[in-house]
């Protein structure tokens, strides 16, 4: 009787479990789904009341006049020529930091880690006019390098994250290694990071999703309008043509869909990441 009472109250829990997740999923979702209804609605649809989550009149007008007004084609190249070696970069410099602080022994390794790890309660505008000042000494204002340089340098939390991949590959992959004669950046290229694809897709697809949707970087360093990526451009037609919401969000829409594309083709690799780095020591 007790093990049956076990077995519901079990059930009952798992049941409540799943309810809260759906109701977070709808909370997060429904931004979205706003998004994508309004940029196929009529004028007319967009201020009804109650809200038309579903239009009476869908129309793809509004991604027409999204690509006329916009040009969404350059702000998609800039963006990539900011997002790509920002991205590919933290990737690289996070992976050799990280096994560094995972497994190398080296004087202060455990306070230097920690006061890494302590810039991360560092807000970045406290940073931001020195950045700035610096930047415009050496003339890379309205350039990108001072939205990919800063980016892959790596960060902190990238750093950490590789850290704690590192960590959890056993130590005897490491000893049999150098015991057939590899030094450590053999050790590291050969053995340790080619199993690092989780982790490694994780920070992609983290690295790729910030630098895609940075708009105050841009908004500071870059003046040229043909510079501006692709949050620029579309912010940019809230004073050109009258802020139609419409058209802002088609033009949402049409920037958001390569990283929905990236993260369904990396889900696998993100999710083991993410538990991976997030779980272990």
């Amino acid at each position: 009787m007790s093990s049956g009472r076990r077995s519901r109250g079990r059930r009952a829990l798992r049941l409540l479990s799943y309810a809260v997740l759906a109701l977070v999923a709808v909370f997060v979702l429904a931004p979205f789904a706003f998004m994508i209804s309004t940029s196929v609605k009529p004028a007319d649809e967009i201020y009804a009341v109650p809200i038309r989550w579903i239009p009476a009149r869908p129309t793809l007008a509004n991604y027409r006049q999204a690509f006329a007004e916009i040009d969404i084609l350059r702000g998609t190249w800039n963006t990539l020529l900011i997002a790509v070696p920002s991205t590919l970069g933290g990737l690289l410099t996070a992976s050799f930091a990280g096994y560094a602080f995972a497994k190398l022994r080296f004087p202060g390794r455990d306070a230097i880690f920690a006061a890494l790890l302590s810039t991360m309660m560092l807000p970045g505008v406290v940073t931001l006019i020195p950045q700035f000042v610096g930047f415009a000494r050496i003339g890379w204002i309205d350039t990108y390098y001072p939205l990919i340089v800063p980016g892959a340098t790596g960060s902190a939390v990238a750093i950490f994250l590789m850290r704690q991949y590192f960590a959890s590959i056993p130590d005897e992959l490491i000893e049999a290694a150098t015991l057939d004669g590899a030094n450590p950046f053999q050790t590291f290229t050969r053995v340790v990071f080619p199993l690092a694809g989780p982790a490694v897709a994780t920070l992609a697809v983290l690295g790729l999703k910030a630098a895609w949707n940075d708009y105050f970087g841009p908004l500071v360093y870059i003046t040229s309008p043909r510079k501006m990526n692709i949050q620029q451009m579309i912010a940019g037609t809230q004073n050109a043509y009258g802020g139609e919401p419409a058209v802002l969000m088609a033009g949402a829409s049409l920037a958001m869909l390569p990283l929905v594309v990236l993260f369904l083709f990396a889900q696998r690799y993100f999710v083991e990441g993410l538990a991976r780095t997030g779980l272990k020591r």
